[in-house]
Order: C-alpha cells, then structure tokens, then sequence
C-alpha cells in the first residue's frame, strides 16, 4: 500500500511537461456527475486552449446507440486536488457533432441569460448553501457519535481544503440538524461561474467520499422523520441592490418572483415537496411569503440588508439537487429580464 501511495503521489513536473486533465460533465439524470482524463503536452490555464473532446452519451442517457456521439467543450478549469501539480479538472457541457447543446447542457442556456448586457451590467452576485447527508454504503444514515459530536468532520474538512486549493470560491461549512447532514457555502460568485464552482465542488466531493467508502446523498429528504430536509437556499444581489437605495429594488425583484413562484419551484429541485411542507423552516410548497429574517419564509431578507437599506436576498426554495445553472440563470431572468 505504501508503494500504491507513493506512486499516486508523485510529481510528474520531476520529469515531464505533461500534465492530466479530468474532463468532468454532468450526465443524463442530470446529477450523475461523469468524468474521463487525456494527457496534455503542458500546463493550460484557459480553457479556450483545451481541445474539444467526445464519449459515447448512449451510455449515460444522453443519445441513442445508433448515433451515440457527444461532444464535450472545455469550460472552466481548477486545479485537481487528487493530482496535483499542474494537472487539472475541467468542466465540460455537451454539445452534438452539429454544436447544438444536448437537452441536459444546462449551461447553454445558463450562459445567454449571463451574456445578456442588462444582466452583465448588474454584475449578478451568489452565494450557494449547498447542503448534503453522508450515508453508510450498506446502512441507513449515520447519527451524531455521543451527544455532542458529528459524525464525517474529517470528509467535510477534506473536501473544504481540497476546494480551496481547486481555487473554488468556498466560503465555509458548518453542520446541518439532521444527523450525517452538512452544508457548504460556494460564493460570492459572479453570474456563470457560480454553476461552474458548484459543480466543481460537488465533483471534488463525491471522489472524496468515493475514498472515503460513504456515500454522498443530494436528496432533499433523504431520510424522512421530524426534522429538516436538505436544500442549496441561493443568495443573490445585483449591483442596483448593493448601491444605496437598493432595498427598493430588493422588494421589486422579490415581487417578481413571487408572480413566478409556480415555474420556480417546478425548476428548482426534484422530490421539493418532500421538503418544502411548511415545517422545518420552510414556507409550504404552494406558499409564497418573504420576511426579513424569517426562515419560514420562501425569499428571507437579512437583517443587516433591512438597516443597511441596501444588500442581498435569499431564495429558500432550491432543493440540495438543484441544477445551479439553471436556478441562478432563472433568478437574474426573472429579476432582471422579465416584464410582467
């Protein structure tokens, strides 16, 4: 073991140019994260200057076998953790040989709305409190280990490390109220590249666990019982809203996406309404209400945000599986782009 450890260590920048890159994409169930590497002659730091790549999509639900090609194109790259060095994970989208964006590529239509100069100029901010519950591989979840402890602190403080050193905006973690239920917070980040820190840093954990012999659960109630569920409550402002008077412009995003609580909710995560029953500090599924510092609420509003006059907001709704790029896009669409 100590030679297999030795080997998985070494430095290849002692005798190549050559580094791995692990492209990384998101499958046909639209959580399954998927991965393959390809040696490159050197370091890249943009992800224009990677070469575009293919894997065969009808084995992951995303072609038919008869016309199976799916083309990957390099999108953001961070540093590997696991390998070090110069290596590096890339995250992908997936596209057809005709570079037209396949159903599950999220990212394309993510991408326009970001591009768009009214949402560009608002320069569109988040903060995504991703939270998971580390279960047994041939058992039901793990609880706390006496009254005070909890269990899987070195996995999580694993994975808060290995995110920093990726160069993923990771901004904290903290232990959730379900036993085994934690929570990470990816952000402030800017428009797109918040979806692509997300995904990254669902990646990096999953192959921690993956070491570990555990599972990682994204599901919003994975365990049902009497106490919270599991969510990724999105934090958002634009510039409007950090400027003076911005409270004014909280209240009417806020109003708008409660005139579209319906298409947000049937976008934000499946099995929500496991979670969202208007216990456990959610507002109900078919609700939608705002307060300041009210975490029963659908949109919560801070406290500081109220003084200040000016600041940020919290969607409450995005169940722990959402797709990033689609909640953030739908967000800055409907508060920026909408006209009702």
């Amino acid at each position: 073991m100590a030679l297999l450890s030795d080997l998985i260590n070494l430095n290849l920048s002692d005798c190549t140019k050559k580094i791995i890159a692990e492209y990384i994409w998101i499958g046909g169930s639209g959580m399954d994260l998927r991965s393959k590497a390809r040696t490159l002659p050197g370091p890249v730091s943009d992800p224009s200057k990677l070469p575009k790549w293919n894997y065969d999509g009808s084995s992951t639900g995303q072609a038919p076998g008869v016309d199976s090609e799916v083309i990957l194109y390099p999108q953001a790259i961070f540093k590997d953790p696991f390998r070090r060095g110069d290596n590096i994970l890339v995250i992908c989208d997936t596209y057809t040989p005709a570079g037209e964006p396949i159903p599950t590529n999220k990212r394309y239509n993510a991408e326009k709305i970001f591009s768009n100069p009214a949402v560009a100029a608002e320069e569109t901010w988040y903060g995504i409190e991703q939270e998971y519950t580390l279960l047994q591989k041939d058992g039901p979840y793990y609880c706390g280990i006496g009254a005070d402890k909890a269990w899987g602190r070195d996995i999580v403080d694993a994975h808060y490390k290995a995110c920093l050193y990726a160069g993923i905006n990771i901004s904290g973690i903290n232990g959730e109220v379900m036993p085994g239920q934690w929570e990470f917070q990816v952000g402030p980040s800017v428009g797109i590249s918040a979806g692509d820190e997300l995904w990254a840093a669902r990646y990096i954990l999953e192959r921690i666990t993956e070491i570990a012999g555990v599972v990682v659960s994204f599901d919003p109630k994975p365990i049902q019982g009497d106490w919270n569920g599991a969510g990724a409550h999105t934090n958002y402002s634009t510039k409007s809203m950090r400027n003076d008077g911005g409270f004014e412009v909280i209240k009417k995003a806020i109003e708008k996406l409660g005139r579209r609580h319906k298409e947000h909710i049937a976008a934000y995560g499946e099995g929500n309404e496991r979670r969202l029953t208007g216990r456990h500090e959610t507002a109900d599924i078919n609700t939608f209400l705002w307060g300041v510092a009210n975490r029963g609420a659908s949109i919560r509003v801070g406290r500081d945000t109220e003084k200040a006059g000016k600041g940020y907001f919290e969607d409450r709704r995005p169940a722990s599986n959402m797709d990033p790029y689609v909640v953030t896009s739908m967000i800055a669409e409907t508060t920026l782009l909408w006209k009702p």
